[in-house]
């Protein structure tokens, strides 16, 4: 197959341009419409929506099991943070239809309020992606995107949940499409007493109980797209978000917390696709709210509104059939509000000007090279790059290799919460380089993917003489290590099975003390076994989470110790509609926290049911 016909299938799948052909064939639209480029350079893992219901209580459960990405949650349902190859938090871009959706506040993502249902795709990039994803794309990002399928006609489904703790989970999709016109609208309620035990985890003199561990959620999707010419689409998508986590204490006379958020995410686009170029003109407005309740009895103790509006253009063109062109133009205005906070009403401006140069030398060797300038508003920023390539040198083997210069600027509360706030700062600031192996054998597939990170003026709150805590540009770290994954599938006959399994060791240390960074594990492994004979599928899921400190100075006692957990379920599909499914957590009872003092549930059940029609 020659470079351009591949390059035709490929942008014709993701509802991008084609080059050489006469019409364009335009059968479903991609919000993200950068993840179809990305991906061909970066391995991308993709979760499906079918994925989901395997680890269906939050997104949290989600990640941790099929992705590699360290998860630390405050219990079940409470506050959780993501950790790339071992990174921060903030080192992690979350990204909503090719929109960053990072906290201004935190400049972080809180992994349990973003839902879990309502995506079309959820992908997982490692590595540093700055240049096409802004702030925080150090360590990596995760992708929640939404589709919308033209001449589909009506379909809709329904999944509900019943679950351990007095958990309840309900999604309901439903869309419509015709040959101009697509609609999809879908909501999720999730909810939960969370009143777990854990009695050998002992806390003064008595075994853990999850006191007032309570959480629900409410999510709406709402998505829309319309041809208004043969090459141009007008697109919507809209997303309403409120929750409310109820922070577990150790004793049943403690003091009851609580803390609310809201978001809301509005996008509007207008596409152009024609042969040889494509461009998306993006118009964003987001929202994040949230309230702390010292006593859940009282009203709010502290809290804060941010507004953010974005504005972003991406413009592609193919020069020649080998050679592509990619300009990128973002503006940003970020305002916020506090409450007890310490800061009143801010705001800052935000832009950023991206070029990428593709050039596909041949149908098995290609190049990209990009760079970013960003102007942040009262911050020094640096300029950006990134050098990608691939090369299929053997029908088996498949190499590539990046190289980025990567940062996350300070966020508000960084800059502005007093006491403490320290306008002094500077962005952190990442080197990135990585290497992906490939080999593919029949039907069995083996990436290697060993990485190194150097990172300068990380950002950390520390206690002042003054009695309270301000951020400081305080050291360096690296970060190196190696990520893995083997996938296997076969089919025969009614029977199906596919294997997948990953394994993950980083060494990430602050270049001062030469300790290994807080919460980062050195190993970590996941697997799942999917099988299927005719109507009934079984699963089955394996998690190996090795040493994890918590302290800076590794000491063993305070240490996270190694565990292994086990889930399984089986699900039977009746009459092409219904599904009927069982899941059993934590099989083996493994007693383990992911975050000190916090464990998580033990064996724990679930039933769940769904339609499709």
């Amino acid at each position: 197959m020659d470079i351009k016909r591949s390059l035709v299938l490929l942008f014709s799948s993701y509802g991008c341009f084609l080059f050489g052909q006469e019409k364009a064939i335009d059968t479903i639209y991609i919000f993200d419409n950068q993840m179809s480029r990305v991906k061909l350079f970066h391995p991308v893992t993709t979760i499906s929506s079918e994925d989901v219901e395997k680890n269906s209580t939050n997104l949290s459960d989600l990640l941790r099991f099929q992705s590699q990405i360290y998860i630390k949650e405050n219990g079940r349902g409470a506050v959780s943070s993501p950790s790339f190859r071992g990174t921060t938090a903030q080192q992690t871009a979350f990204v909503w239809n090719g929109i960053n959706i990072n906290s201004s506040f935190l400049g972080q993502g809180d992994v349990n309020n973003i839902p879990t249902f309502g995506y079309d795709q959820i992908g997982v990039k490692s590595g540093g992606g700055s240049v096409i994803y802004g702030s925080g794309a150090i360590g990596g990002s995760i992708h929640l995107n939404n589709t919308l399928d033209f001449n589909k006609g009506f379909h809709g489904s329904l999944f509900s949940e019943a679950a351990s703790f007095n958990t309840y989970n309900n999604f309901v999709k439903g869309s419509y499409s015709n040959d101009k016109f697509s609609f999809k609208v879908s909501g999720n309620y999730v909810s939960s007493e969370n009143n777990y035990e854990v009695p050998e985890f002992v806390v003064g003199s008595t075994g853990f109980t999850n006191i007032n561990g309570r959480y629900y959620n409410t999510s709406v999707n709402i998505g829309a797209s319309y041809k208004i010419a043969a090459h141009q689409t007008i697109s919507w998508q809209n997303q309403m978000f409120d929750a409310s986590q109820h922070y577990p204490i150790f004793e049943a006379n403690g003091n009851k917390t609580k803390y609310n958020a809201q978001t809301l995410r509005s996008l509007i686009s207008w596409d152009i696709n024609k042969t040889n170029l494509s461009n998306s003109l993006k118009a964003a407005y987001t929202e994040d709210n949230y309230q702390y309740f010292s006593d859940i009895a009282s009203t709010k103790s502290s809290g804060a509104a941010g507004k953010n509006y974005i504005f972003k253009n991406d413009f592609n063109y193919f020069i020649t059939p080998k050679l592509n062109i990619n300009a990128i133009g973002e503006f940003q205005v970020n305002k916020g509000k506090g409450y007890d906070t310490g800061f009143g009403s801010i705001s800052r401006n935000i832009g950023s000007l991206a070029g990428l140069v593709r050039y596909f030398a041949t149908k098995d060797f290609s190049l990209e090279a990009g760079i970013k300038k960003d102007f942040v508003e009262d911050i020094s920023s640096p300029v950006l790059y990134s050098f990608s390539g691939k090369w299929d040198i053997v029908k088996w083997y498949h190499v590539g290799a990046n190289f980025s210069k990567n940062f996350r600027y300070p966020s508000f509360n960084d800059l502005y919460w007093q006491p403490g706030g320290n306008l002094n700062l500077q962005p952190e600031t990442s080197s990135n380089i990585d290497m992906n192996h490939e080999f593919r054998f029949g039907n069995l597939k083996v990436m290697l993917s060993p990485y190194y990170m150097d990172i300068k003026n990380l950002i950390s709150w520390m206690p002042t003489p003054e009695g309270y805590w301000a951020p400081f540009n305080t050291s360096k770290a690296e970060s190196y290590g190696l990520e893995s994954q083997v996938t296997w599938n076969r089919s025969f006959g009614k029977h199906s099975l596919k294997l997948n399994g990953s394994y993950t060791y980083s060494k990430s240390i602050n270049k001062d003390t030469r300790m290994q960074m807080m919460y980062v594990p050195l190993h970590k492994a996941v697997g799942n076994i999917d099988y299927r004979y005719d109507f009934i599928k079984v699963y089955v899921q394996g998690l190996f989470n090795g040493l994890t400190y918590t302290t800076s100075d590794e000491k063993r006692s305070s240490a996270i110790d190694p565990y292994f957990i086990v889930n399984a379920g089986i699900s039977a599909d009746l009459f092409k509609k219904y599904t009927l499914g069982f899941k059993v957590n934590n099989i083996t009872n493994t007693v383990y926290q992911t975050v000190s003092f916090y464990p998580m549930p033990k064996r724990n059940y679930s039933i769940y049911a769904s339609i499709n029609f």
